[in-house]
C-alpha cells in the first residue's frame, strides 16, 4: 500500500505522532514534556478517530502501511 491511498492529513498526523514521540524519548524530563505528551495524545485521537478508518479500505493491515509509510518518511527526514 502506497501513500497516495492515506488522505494527506492522516499521514501528516501519522508523521508528527512518530516525530513526537522520538522528541519525548531524546529528552523525556525537558521542560517542553508536559507539551509533547498532550501534543502526542491529541495526534493518537486524530489518527485512531479519523473517518478513513471506517472506510473499507481501513483494515488492520493499512493501519501498519500507514506506521510504516510515516516511519519510513519520519526517517527520511520529510
Amino acid at each position: 500500500m502506497d501513500r497516495d491511498r492515506f488522505p494527506s492529513d492522516l499521514l501528516k498526523d501519522q508523521i508528527a505522532w512518530y516525530l513526537t514521540y522520538d522528541e519525548l524519548a531524546v529528552d523525556p524530563a525537558g521542560a517542553q514534556t508536559a507539551a509533547r505528551r498532550r501534543r502526542l495524545l491529541e495526534l493518537s485521537r486524530r489518527v485512531a478517530g479519523h473517518p478513513f478508518w471506517k472506510t473499507p479500505a481501513g483494515t488492520p493491515a493499512a493501519r501498519m502501511a500507514l506506521k510504516e509509510i510515516a516511519r519510513t518518511q519520519t526517517e527520511a527526514g520529510s
